[in-house]
């Protein structure tokens, strides 16, 4: 699309230099065996010419899209490229018309141009003609053979002339139009001539016949020019005699000028498919390029970061662990921005696709919680989410790509935020534009945190989705949700607005040196909005703070017509919403936008929640209630603001409940939350960290309420003993060239109680296991010297399926293979290639799950809790 616009805007702005024509146009010439993989490539059928061979040049009255597909032939010329007034004719094959196709074909046999016949052109009933050359791949000799020139055919320019339109012109410059009659004839059939201008119509007098040349030495052209009145005086004669043949002598002089000029546009086309070709070779060569450089440094950064996890569990001292846990967060750190590098460069190729998994959204934002927690809680700044009850709980997309925007969002907060709050809400669209139709004022105030904020709504200002045109629901089980992310931080300056989601471009000097960071996660998540069919704005405002909004379309999770593969998501809700279901719980807050988050989060563990925003009013909710409250959740702005109320709220409330609820304190500091509650002389508190997460708030409050032992880790951890019950006596092989790697990997594997053993070429992976043996399951590095771990996998494969083929028909024993019919031994793709090693390449050589380099323990539980139960 982008060479055609190229294409269209060089013909439109060169049109002065061809003023006869009416478009330019460029077929490519494509063999049978071709023809598949260049519709792929384009996105359309090759259609054939039918009527299409009459009506060149306009475009108003027929769609291309309803012709048929061209029939099948040894080749075809579909027009690729083609000036604006005419780009109808793109996919149109030309071999498909038999006038076109032996002007095509004559033209390229020859090297020279070549006329068609004339034919009206559509609408004006003007006669026109296509004056075609072919376009080689190499320069050719002037007396290169016919079968040299179609071998080295590469395509086909044409361009279309309108020629009553150019003798009127000539004729309004150097002749009277009512004392002179000119006709122009095709004369290339003596006996059948066609008139391309002028009447019919005979008329006795003075007449005067010239030839005419196009270029084409098959096509024969005269034209004749007579008196339309009574015969002229002498003098008169001879003067307009000369005027005639000045005329034809014009004629041919701008024939063969833009014969000239479109032999140029030929070259120039030339040109342009070579750098077309050039440029995606370059393509091409940098996708090896970094992919090749993506395993260089992986690899190793993969050595450093396993050493230094065994590192960790050794004996150390506490400056030892601090100074090996600075040393891991640099590694990965190194290993995130070589992510988004190659991210940004598979964006720019158009190489970067979206996965269709099922997915939970809530447990995705508890994860993004968790990472950023540690963060917020050390700066003092409250960080949130609010997922919508709309909101379904199961959504099919891409989870890992939809992280990431949220990630990038939210570590860009982090990072600018000093005080106040980050707030990430999620809704559906629609629920917002029903809010918006209700909602007329805008209070900044009425925040997380009290901080003022910049308004959110003028996030989405300008949104496709929200306007008239905009299709909320593309498809029935579409689900369309919209995120924000709110912060309280520095803001963006205005100068610097506009270039926010430029790639590698940053705020400033000084905010780099400040903060840091590669200036290219925007711009990377604008890229991962646009490939989810949604859209991204922001909204800032200097010392107030941002707000971050984008959409995205997802397919409903619950939607039962496709198969999807589903992510194992580690969601502890379900499993401990029964335990709190039908219990009920006070919040005491006075800020609604805060309450409303801890309501939410409550809310999915099944409790009912009662808000209130002062002591009293707890008070006497507690006191007229027809049944007992549980628990009650104490904000700790609450409880700083007034300490001898707070311990007045407990003691009285131990007096007038009918059972004494276990109290909770909603807090950002633990350490301040201790003090305080120690200073007010409440020692029976239960301080509940934030942010709010579903896992870790029932982990609180089962640990409170005397059922610690069944608490669940937090989301997204998974516990060491799990994988040791999955592991323990697990005969693994691993397979990799590189000896830190193997070190590495069996170290991590053995940590968990498997009993490894280490190869280091495919060769020996194939003779390990090959039927019968007793591994349990197989990781196999993806690079590797001699034979990749692709070839090793297939090769395994084959020898599996001879085996159990031979076992099936009777022609070995199946004693003789541990009893076992049916060998396929779990092979796990291990590499830190992130761009070739994805997980269709494993599947397609029979690999049957993929863990990236260095060992992540979550993913590592993932993949192999699939095969050992």
């Amino acid at each position: 699309m982008n060479l055609q616009m190229t294409f269209a805007r060089y013909t439109e702005r060169t049109a002065f230099e061809r003023p006869l024509t009416s478009g330019v146009a460029y077929a490519v010439r494509v063999l049978h065996s071709e023809r598949e993989q260049f519709e792929k490539h384009q996105g359309w059928t090759i259609k054939r010419m039918d009527t299409l061979e009459k009506n060149p040049v306009h475009k108003d009255d027929y769609n291309p899209d309803l012709f048929e597909p061209s029939p099948i032939q040894e080749e075809y010329a579909p027009v690729i490229f083609a000036q604006d007034i005419i780009s109808h004719v793109i996919s149109i094959d030309l071999l498909s018309g038999k006038e076109d196709r032996e002007n095509v074909l004559r033209a390229r046999k020859s090297g020279k141009g070549v006329l068609t016949a004339p034919f009206p052109l559509l609408k004006t009933n003007r006669l026109g003609v296509i004056l075609t050359f072919a376009v080689y791949k190499r320069d050719l000799p002037s007396n290169a053979t016919p079968n040299e020139r179609i071998q080295a055919t590469n395509g086909y320019l044409g361009g279309v002339f309108d020629v009553e339109s150019l003798v009127e012109k000539l004729l309004q410059q150097l002749a009277s139009k009512q004392k002179i009659l000119v006709n122009v004839l095709d004369t290339t059939n003596q006996s059948y001539p066609v008139s391309m201008y002028g009447s019919n119509a005979s008329d006795d007098g003075l007449e005067l016949v010239s030839h005419l040349n196009f270029g084409d030495p098959f096509r024969k052209h005269e034209m004749r020019c007579r008196f339309k009145q009574k015969p002229p005086w002498p003098w008169l004669a001879i003067t307009t005699s000369i005027g005639i043949l000045v005329i034809a002598l014009l004629v041919g002089h701008i024939f063969h000028a833009t014969v000239n000029r479109i032999a140029k546009v030929e070259d120039d086309c030339h040109k342009m498919m070579e750098l077309k070709k050039q440029a995606e070779a370059a393509d091409v060569a940098k996708s090896q390029f970094l992919a090749t450089v993506s395993h260089e440094i992986r690899t190793p950064m993969n050595g450093v970061l396993g050493m230094l996890h065994m590192l960790m569990d050794t004996d150390l001292d506490v400056t030892q662990l601090d100074y090996v846990r600075t040393a891991q967060a640099s590694g990965k750190a190194l290993v995130a921005l070589i992510n988004e590098v190659l991210d940004q460069a598979k964006i720019e190729s158009g190489k970067l696709e979206l996965e269709e998994v099922q997915f939970d959204l809530r447990a995705v934002l508890d994860d993004v919680l968790s990472l950023f927690s540690g963060k917020a809680q050390d700066k003092g700044v409250e960080l949130a989410v609010f997922i919508s009850d709309r909101v379904p709980e199961m959504l099919i997309g891409d989870p890992g790509r939809f992280r990431q925007i949220i990630t990038n969002l939210m570590g860009n907060s982090i990072k600018f935020t000093e005080k106040g709050h980050i707030h990430v809400t999620v809704h559906l669209v629609e629920e917002v534009i029903d809010s918006i139709e209700v909602e007329t004022e805008f209070s900044s105030n009425n925040t997380l945190s009290g901080f003022p904020v910049a308004d959110r709504r003028q996030s989405w200002k300008g949104f496709r989705t929200f306007s008239q045109e905009g299709s909320i629901h593309p498809f029935s089980d579409s689900i369309n949700i919209i995120v924000s992310v709110e912060d309280t931080g520095e803001g963006i300056p205005i100068e610097a607005q506009s270039r926010v989601f430029t790639p590698f471009m940053q705020v400033g000097p000084s905010i780099s040196r400040t903060h840091g960071g590669t200036g290219i996660g925007l711009s990377i998540s604008k890229c991962l909005v646009n490939l989810m069919k949604g859209e991204i704005g922001f909204v800032s405002i200097p010392k107030i703070g941002s707000t971050f909004t984008f959409t995205a379309v997802f397919t409903s999770g619950s939607s039962s017509s496709k198969e999807y593969k589903s992510q194992q998501i580690n969601n502890q809700t379900n499993s401990v919403s029964s335990e709190f279901r039908g219990k009920r719980a006070l919040v005491v807050d006075p800020r609604s936008v805060r309450a409303k988050v801890s309501r939410y989060h409550i809310q999915r563990l099944g409790i009912h929640v009662e808000v209130v925003s002062d002591w009293k009013q707890g008070l006497s909710s507690i006191s007229r209630g027809s049944s007992a409250f549980n628990m009650v959740l104490i904000e700790q702005e609450v409880w700083d603001q007034d300490l001898n109320g707070s311990a007045h709220f407990i003691d009285n409330l131990e007096k007038i409940a009918i059972t004494t609820p276990k109290v909770f304190l909603l807090s950002n500091s633990i350490s301040s939350s201790r003090a305080n509650t120690t200073t007010s002389g409440v020692c029976n508190l239960t301080v509940i960290p934030k942010p709010l997460r579903a896992s870790m708030l029932a982990a609180s409050l089962q640990r409170a309420m005397g059922d610690g032992n069944k608490g669940n880790p937090r989301n997204g951890e998974v516990p060491s003993l799990s994988l040791r019950n999955l592991l323990l006596g697990r005969k693994i092989l691993i397979v990799d060239d590189n000896n830190v790697n193997l070190k590495v990997a069996a170290g991590a594997l053995r940590k968990y109680g498997a009993d490894v053993v280490s190869a280091s070429r495919g060769m020996e992976a194939i003779e390990l296991l090959t039927p019968p043996h007793r591994f349990d399951a197989c990781f196999m590095d993806i690079q590797m010297p001699e034979m990749d771990g692709f070839e090793a996998t297939r090769r395994i494969r084959d020898s599996e399926q001879n085996i159990n083929d031979r076992i099936h028909f009777g022609e070995l024993s199946v004693e003789t293979y541990n009893n076992i019919s049916n060998w396929h031994v779990p092979i796990l793709a291990m590499t830190a290639d992130v761009i070739q090693a994805t997980h269709e390449a494993c599947l397609r050589c029979g690999m049957d799950g993929y863990v990236s380099k260095p060992f992540e323990a979550e993913q590592l539980y993932r993949e192999v809790s699939r095969f050992f139960h």
